[in-house]
């Protein structure tokens, strides 16, 4: 009977215990794991949302870099790690869509291991030369690409913006080779050095590079103002295309099995960061763009996502295993 009692008791505090630590968060630093080097968008966005959280929150909030395998070291880390709000994974979109379809054998479930907090950016990307290039143009890249096929190479540090080259090369009726890189800070790297012909990236890493006159911005990859660059039109426009907007997304995950009401406090909390003007004003001006979303409508936007980068994946044949 005494065993039966005290083993109840147990329980009974393990029960209520459970609600309360989760009531109590954070209690603790939290780490954001971000899947590629420092500088990229997904790290400067990070450290934005980080450096207000650790103050509302009043715990430490630390960023983690953990680049590779196209998101996989990161998302594997944090897939692992303890569902109890103090590891987040900072996802892209092809951390959350197109690994699933580009590795026969994952680490990880885009869905099964990860619970949705929140959208965070639908950023606004670039296509860039070297500042000392003969192209101009995007006219005169698609006429050099033509007169040379296999000959030019551009290069892309993400799943999303490897895809946008092969939707490039496809619509311009082109052929040009990709040269893989770990991230934006690589990816930039390689069109200042002229190891690349052209680049597809975000301008967190390329902009002050453009600014200084050593690269030079052929064209935006969506119809969105950009007050950095004003007068730079649109892929479509510059190219004679009809690509329509080629966005990359990020959004914040939990381990699969965090509390929903520490889900919650999260998704509010950086809901409230990202609507901040001044945040949003620092986010915008290197084309990062903040948004929010429910947790609910995040999972929504992933099995959409997935439904229409699907075709895109198989049909460009690009796969890593």
């Amino acid at each position: 009977m005494y065993s039966f009692r005290f083993a109840l008791l147990i329980v009974l505090s393990a029960l209520a215990a459970a609600p309360a630590t989760a009531q109590d968060y954070p209690a603790r630093a939290i780490h954001i794991i971000v899947p590629f080097p420092a500088g990229g968008p997904s790290d400067v966005l990070a450290r934005l949302i980080g450096d207000r959280m650790s103050v509302d929150f009043k715990q430490p909030v630390v960023v983690e870099n953990r680049p590779g395998a196209n998101t996989v070291i990161g998302a594997e880390t944090a897939a692992k790690a303890a569902p109890d709000g103090y590891t987040l994974l900072m996802a892209i979109d092809s951390t959350l869509v197109m690994n699933q379809y580009l590795y026969k054998t994952l680490p990880y479930d885009p869905i099964a291991d990860f619970t949705p907090v929140s959208v965070v950016a639908k950023t606004i990307g670039l296509l860039v030369v070297n500042a000392q290039s003969d192209v101009k143009s995007m006219k005169d890249l698609i006429a050099r690409a033509k007169a040379a096929p296999g000959k030019l190479n551009y290069g892309a540090g993400t799943i999303s913006t490897k895809l946008q080259g092969y939707l490039f090369n496809d619509a311009a009726g082109i052929d040009t080779v990709l040269v893989s890189y770990n991230g934006s800070s690589e990816v930039a790297h390689g069109i200042l050095t002229k190891s690349v012909d052209f680049v597809f990236d975000g301008p967190s890493a390329e902009l002050p590079l453009i600014q200084s006159g050593d690269l030079r911005a052929l064209a935006k990859l969506d119809s969105r103002p950009f007050a950095a660059l004003p007068d730079l039109p649109t892929l479509d426009a510059a190219a004679g295309l009809h690509l329509g907007d080629l966005t990359v997304w990020l959004g914040l995950v939990a381990p699969n099995g965090t509390p929903a009401i520490v889900i919650d406090k999260l998704q509010s909390e950086t809901a409230k960061i990202l609507s901040d003007p001044a945040i949003k004003a620092r986010a915008d001006a290197v084309g990062l763009y903040p948004v929010s979303s429910t947790p609910a409508e995040f999972a929504s936007f992933i099995r959409s996502e997935a439904a229409r980068w699907q075709p895109v994946v198989k049909k460009s044949g690009l796969h890593f295993d």
